[in-house]
């Protein structure tokens, strides 16, 4: 039981890490700041069920994508490691977004999907993340991820849904400083990753 819960606490920190529903929110807010609030509602609800439905996939599809592209699980631990790292040291630099003109963006639904959806929510850091929990675990892990992650939409769409209060309340500093940490949980994940990776690769065992 403890094992699950410690499992458990792993992953959600993981997925809150790498998805980061507050520092997110100012994507958000960017990206819907001419819109209404019904539109509001209806890009942030498609938002993050289409980021659950592309993660679910890859969870249940993970050992089969594994096999059909010929991928070991020390290979992707370590290609996977060094992805996380990567994003996780972006954070820390405190670097812009890739997404570009933000404000520029037409507002209708179909910036759910793009750019919120794929990348913001559900890219390849949290696809990554995903596939690493569930890529040597059994049936009950694989669910305990799905569940999980299903939490996290919930939260995220939640922080988009009291966006405007959530930022009045705690300021665009704290949020900064919340990503920072964000990133420096990332960076130590990727690097335990690919510790992992190599231990696997050379039969290292302690």
């Amino acid at each position: 039981m403890i094992e699950y819960l410690t499992y458990s606490l792993s992953v959600f920190t993981g997925f809150f890490a790498i998805m980061n529903p507050i520092a997110n929110i100012p994507i958000f807010s960017s990206l819907v700041q001419d819109a209404d609030e019904s539109t509001k509602k209806a890009i942030n609800k498609k938002a993050t069920v289409i980021a659950f439905c592309i993660v679910f996939i890859f969870v249940l599809l993970g050992k089969f994508i594994f096999e059909l592209f010929g991928i070991t699980i020390p290979a992707f631990k370590i290609t996977g490691g060094i992805l996380l790292f990567y994003v996780g040291f972006e954070m820390l630099e405190s670097k812009k977004s890739n997404i570009k003109h933000l404000q520029k963006v037409k507002v209708d639904e179909n910036i759910a999907v793009s750019p919120l959806a794929i990348p913001i929510l559900a890219g390849p850091g949290t696809i990554v993340t995903a596939m690493n929990f569930v890529s040597d675990n059994n049936y009950l892990h694989i669910g305990i991820v799905i569940f999980i992650f299903a939490i996290m939409c919930f939260i995220t769409y939640l922080a988009f849904l009291f966006s405007d209060y959530i930022v009045e309340k705690i300021g665009h500093n704290i949020i900064t400083v919340i990503g920072k940490i964000m990133g420096l949980i990332l960076s130590i994940m990727g690097i335990g990753m690919i510790i992992q990776g190599i231990k696997l690769a050379f039969h290292l065992f302690n």
